[in-house]
């Protein structure tokens, strides 16, 4: 087990760095100059531009540049923003929070419905309950997310006007302790149950899938042919087997949290990284977008690091593989 870990810890410091890699150097000979962006498009003055080119280190090959930028990461220093003045270190810190809370409430409510709703639909397959969850699944996954959110937006904010249409918190009641956290969870109703809508039929697909074909296996008939109770069989072997591809796309999902939740948050003008992110590319905000991805690029390989351990754990055969 240790050195199955040992490996995949490896391998996840090796993608990290040929990610960050890969991307420092597509988004500096991505089309598109920060500078002018900085000097103004009308009438820029070429003295201006020369000078915040050499200010920004812009004037240096993008080689010089990488190295540069790779010196001051060793000493924690990812630089500051070319647009804001601010470090790069605090916009993430001041965002991150944001969609994390909201992505990860939604993640965990999306995969445990649709996980049991799927599990139990597998149990009574061919069901009238089995095919109405089926069609609504179907139905609900063909939605576009910013669509559903304008949406609930019209119905519960501007229609019944019974909870708010945009923001974390009402910016101007100075809520303080627990009357702040219930303003925050006001305001968190909607994109969460965008999200939940539109998130909980893949992990129904997947779970009731899984568990169909597991229970079509020949160690499953084998079982059954022993005279072993149906509800053991279930728990302890089917379950345990048809759970990996339901724990494989929740990682998968809270490893792009941080960026894959960005026009559900530009619908619902939440202060999370997806705005900080499309900002940053609009304005070809170099410092802020290169640390940006190398905090994707670490969170998804921490999370994948922590599934392939989970999978392990759940089944032995995997770490002898």
């Amino acid at each position: 087990m240790r050195g199955y870990i040992r490996k995949r810890i490896t391998t996840g410091i090796l993608t990290i760095l040929f990610s960050f890699c890969l991307t420092f150097f597509l988004i500096r000979y991505a089309p598109g100059n920060p500078i002018k962006v900085l000097a103004g498009t009308e009438n820029p003055n070429p003295e201006l531009i020369e000078h915040l080119t050499a200010k920004y280190g812009l004037d240096k090959s993008v080689p010089i540049q990488f190295a540069n930028y790779m010196k001051n990461i060793l000493n924690g220093d990812f630089g500051y923003s070319y647009m804001s003045n601010e470090p790069v270190s605090k916009l993430i810190g001041e965002k991150l929070f944001a969609t994390i809370l909201l992505t990860l409430t939604a993640s965990v409510l999306s995969v445990v419905a649709g996980t049991l709703l799927g599990v139990y639909a597998a149990r009574k397959a061919g069901s009238i309950f089995d095919r109405l969850i089926c069609s609504a699944c179907y139905l609900f996954d063909a939605i576009p997310g910013f669509w559903l959110g304008l949406i609930l937006i019209l119905i519960f904010a501007s229609k019944f006007k019974i909870l708010p249409t945009s923001g974390m918190y009402d910016l101007r009641a100075d809520y303080q302790g627990f009357a702040r956290v219930l303003d925050i969870v006001k305001h968190m109703i909607l994109p969460v149950a965008t999200l939940f809508i539109i998130q909980t039929p893949m992990y129904f697909r997947i779970s009731r899938s899984s568990v169909l074909q597991t229970m079509s296996e020949d160690f499953i008939l084998t079982l059954r042919a022993a005279g072993m109770k149906e509800n053991k069989i279930f728990n302890k072997y089917v379950l345990r087997n048809a759970i990996i591809p339901t724990i494989t796309k929740f990682s998968l999902s809270l490893a792009f949290m941080i960026s894959g939740v960005a026009l559900i948050e530009i619908v619902f003008a939440w202060p999370g990284m997806g705005r900080l992110i499309m900002d940053a590319i609009m304005k070809r905000d170099y410092p802020l977008l290169t640390g940006v991805y190398l905090m994707i690029s670490i969170s998804i390989c921490i999370v994948m690091i922590i599934t392939d351990i989970i999978y392990a754990l759940i089944d032995p055969r995997i770490r002898f593989e």
